[in-house]
């Protein structure tokens, strides 16, 4: 994915040629509906949220000043657009508690979860954190993005979703070893 062609495009998008924005959700619409999973967990609504985000970002291009690469700015819209549809229809959660049992069976308590098992344990566990914490672990750890990259996309500073980080692995941890290691 090129920061070329995506300025190319947008430059065409803005100049009239409208078509010129089918290149951009080509280029970028399998990368928006995977963050948009990572959101809801349900690829249906996945795809109708980056349907959503590619829409607004259409409506908002004019808004992109070239400050930052063009995925940068797209990735905030997204996010923004994503935060806004789990705060208007949340996801049907379970507190982490229940959703870490949930995925357990007794016998892997005492034993060995294997890594598919426990990607499953964390993913559950970290769609039950407050949307704050959630949003933030989402984008470091699910989407790989940078702490630049996830400050610019969630707008907050750098130092805020450093600190948004720690403090959702620290819940984390505590709900998960509580449950893996039979602590109170």
């Amino acid at each position: 994915m090129s920061a070329e062609e995506d300025a190319a495009d947008v430059a065409k998008v803005l100049g009239g040629d409208v078509s010129a924005f089918e290149s951009i959700v080509r280029r970028w619409q399998r990368p928006l509906v995977n963050l948009a999973y990572r959101f809801c967990r349900d690829r249906g609504r996945a795809e109708d949220m980056a349907q959503e985000a590619f829409l607004r970002a259409y409506r908002s291009l004019g808004s992109w000043r070239k400050e930052s690469a063009f995925s940068t700015w797209l990735f905030a819209v997204a996010t923004n657009v994503y935060r806004s549809q789990i705060r208007k229809f949340p996801p049907l959660m379970t507190p982490i508690d229940d959703a870490v049992v949930a995925t357990l069976d007794r016998r892997a308590l005492g034993s060995t979860v294997d890594e598919e098992r426990r990607e499953r344990i964390v993913r559950n566990a970290v769609l039950a954190l407050p949307p704050r914490y959630r949003d933030a672990l989402t984008l470091f750890y699910f989407h790989g993005m940078d702490i630049a990259k996830a400050s610019a996309s969630l707008s907050v500073p750098a130092g805020t979703l450093k600190a948004r980080l720690s403090r959702g692995r620290d819940i984390l941890r505590r709900k998960l070893s509580f449950l893996l290691e039979g602590r109170s």
